[in-house]
């Protein structure tokens, strides 16, 4: 690129909310955007196939593949932390689930001071952004770019969990976005005739042609150029080149909640006494950049399936594989076409919670963790995580060099409360897989097992075989107090024209699997954008 092109507006990270950035402010045609993306451009059919995230989640061609730090609550323990580095981020390697959170989520966020963030005001923009199969209501869009689907088909053992979580009192429901989010039943998906509908292919596919929208990929973002206060471009490493744009506008980082407060920290803002530590010019003292880094922690259940209903039988049998891949080439449907976790479930498993604090991703699979490989037997996956944990982490340089991962550490179950409600967690778990209606299913509970039954053993368990759920979230909070990053227009605090849009922005983490959000968040940010510019 050369040296002397400007932009009225530059996005760091074309993920869930970079996506959205791009193709939105783009829509003006006299406003000129440029989107930087780490990764190569989404060309992997396995990125565009549902199912295909069995293979983009271990991909060390779309995919960061982070580790963290060892955590000491976890027994020392380094997580694999995987994050989208593709057209799309982490919405083009998801698990597809579309899923906004509680209305007590964003109504706390605007109780902590965040005015406009109330579930009433972004219920709009997640509407603007949702075509839901379904049509419109008062819930749901049904214009939107991002495509929302029906699983389709049920599955006879997806209808046992359900019909078991009925049976230990929690009701079933079609709807987890609607009017109250608690229940069991099937998730809907990102999906649109039986492919994956990524926020690069809702978003960026219809303005890629738009001559006032660049798109640089495999261009890694290094450090920001900043004119005292002021944020006016960025350098970024291309083809083992540096090159650099400059911004008139502003500088929109979406480069996700472990990325965003990295970058902050290379380019001098944040903590003083870290970025001192590695010989960095503090450009503004920000202590909170980094800070508040929340996680849903997930416990996967494994069992032996008693009937061979499973996607593990389909897909341990050659004649099972030709089956589905006709299933999918002729009439797009099938377990190609929906991923792997079908079915779901919001419940209370601490007898103190008045609203959801668990939920499920049921999965007609079983397989290994380190690696994807699918086990040789029938088997399924009741997996559970808490909503709203209370342990809290952060993401810190360990030098100047852009391309060496930041220390991430999230001290899962470092509190009294999420130890509780993870043992609470899986014991919600066994209980409906030892309901009536899962008996026919249930041949034996491979993990744990039946050896662990005592709360210290199952606390035992999610230490030692807990894993991220993928949603790192908080690390750029929203707010006015000490440790706030970004006011609640999403402006770094104390910094001109920089803004983050992305799950770092998020005070507290949401209910939930958090595109959706992530997506809303961006919508709304383009209207704030526009207004703080002028623009209508």
């Amino acid at each position: 690129m050369s040296q002397d092109q400007e932009f009225d507006y530059i996005v760091v990270g074309a993920g869930s909310s970079g996506c959205v950035l791009a193709a939105r402010l783009s829509e003006n045609p006299s406003t000129r955007v440029l989107l930087l993306e780490a990764g190569p451009p989404d060309r992997s059919p396995w990125i565009h196939l549902p199912i295909g995230y069995g293979k983009t989640m271990w991909s060390e061609t779309y995919n960061w593949r982070f580790h963290t730090d060892p955590d000491p609550h976890m027994n020392g323990r380094r997580i694999y932390w995987p994050r989208g580095k593709t057209l799309g981020g982490c919405s083009a390697i998801n698990g597809l689930i579309y899923i906004r959170g509680q209305r007590e989520d964003y109504d706390h966020w605007a109780s902590l001071g965040n005015a406009g963030w109330s579930f009433d005001e972004v219920l709009p923009y997640f509407i603007r952004s949702e075509g839901n199969q379904r049509g419109g209501d008062a819930f749901h869009g049904d214009s939107g770019p991002l495509r929302v689907a029906d699983i389709g088909a049920r599955h006879e053992l997806i209808e046992a969990f359900i019909a078991g979580a009925q049976e230990c009192g929690i009701a079933r429901t079609d709807d987890f976005n609607g009017a109250q989010q608690e229940g069991a039943g099937y998730f809907q998906l990102n999906t649109h005739k039986g492919l994956r509908c990524s926020a690069a292919t809702a978003y960026l596919k219809p303005a890629r042609s738009r001559s006032n929208l660049r798109i640089e990929t495999q261009a890694h973002a290094s450090q920001l150029i900043l004119q005292g206060r002021r944020a006016v471009g960025v350098r970024y490493l291309q083809g083992g080149v540096m090159q650099h744009a400059r911004c008139r506008g502003e500088v929109l980082l979406s480069a996700g909640a472990i990325q965003s407060p990295q970058l902050l920290q290379l380019s001098g803002i944040g903590p003083a006494e870290l970025l001192q530590g590695h010989g960095i010019e503090v450009a503004h003292h920000l202590p909170g950049v980094g800070e508040n880094l929340q996680d849903h922690l997930q416990m996967r259940l494994s069992y032996e399936c008693a009937r061979p209903v499973t996607t593990n039988d389909q897909l341990n049998s050659w004649l099972g594989r030709v089956k589905i891949g006709l299933q999918w080439l002729l009439l797009r449907s099938g377990p190609l076409a929906v991923g792997i976790n079908q079915g779901g479930c919001f419940m209370r498993a601490l007898p103190e919670s008045d609203r959801p604090d668990i939920q499920f991703h049921v999965a007609t699979l079983s397989a290994d963790m380190a690696g994807g490989k699918v086990h040789p037997y029938s088997g399924f996956t009741l997996s559970v995580c808490q909503l709203r944990p209370e342990s809290r982490g952060h993401i810190r340089i360990r030098s100047t060099d852009p391309l060496e991962p930041p220390e991430m550490l999230a001290n899962y179950l470092s509190t009294e409360l999420d130890q509780r409600t993870a043992v609470a967690a899986v014991k919600a778990a066994r209980a409906i897989a030892q309901a009536p209606a899962m008996q026919a299913y249930v041949k034996r509970e491979v993990k744990p097992g039946p050896q662990d039954s005592s709360d210290e053993a199952l606390l035992a368990f999610c230490r030692n075989n807990g894993a991220t759920i993928f949603h790192p979230s908080g690390t750029c909070k929203m707010g006015h107090d000490p440790l706030a990053v970004v006011d609640t227009r999403l402006r770094v605090h104390g910094v001109q024209g920089l803004r983050v849009v992305d799950c770092s922005a998020m005070p507290t983490l949401v209910s939930g699997n958090t595109n959706a959000p992530a997506i809303m968040m961006a919508e709304k940010a383009v209207d704030m954008i526009r207004q703080d510019a002028g623009i209508h």
